[in-house]
Parts: structure tokens; sequence; C-alpha cells
């Protein structure tokens, strides 16, 4: 897991079958000190985050695709929580 940052939506009125009605958004990777770490991604939205919330990331495909119930699913990123603090 890692953390990002949610920087926007992205919208696609076509794609794949088993990402239908599925949340894209675009989320920049941090590190725990709030600074970006390498190039934003493109991740699906499982816990319905929205835009500047500090979230974690799974970026392995297997658990990425479970994480929206579609282990089957092109998924590379997928959000799988909300952050509230980070205690270091």
């Amino acid at each position: 897991m890692q953390l990002a940052r949610v920087l926007g939506p992205l919208v696609s009125t076509q794609k794949q079958s088993t990402l239908i009605g599925a949340k894209l958004l675009l989320v920049q990777p941090i590190t725990p000190d709030d600074q970006p770490q390498g190039v934003a991604l493109l991740a699906i939205d499982s816990v319905g985050t929205g835009v500047g919330e500090k979230v974690l990331i799974v970026s392995e495909g297997r658990a990425a695709g479970q994480a929206i119930g579609q282990p089957t699913a092109p998924v590379d990123v997928a959000i799988v929580g909300i952050v509230d603090e980070v205690n270091s």
C-alpha cells in the first residue's frame, strides 16, 4: 500500500465492461510528510473519496481488482482507504 492525494476525476464514456460504473480518479503518490513522489496515477475508487483527500492505494493488479469486487478487471491501481491522520 502507498499514500496518495486525490487530484481529480477522470471521465471515460467508453470503457471495458468490468469498469462500467466505476469512479476513476487521478492520484498523486506522496510521502508520509505530504511531498509528491513519482508520477500521478489513474486509480479506481472503491471507498468514495473526494478531491484533495489523502488516501491509501494498492498498485498490484490482483489486489486492485479485488478491491472493486472484480478480480479479473484490468485494474492496476485502486483506492482502498481514506487516511484520517499519519503518526510518524
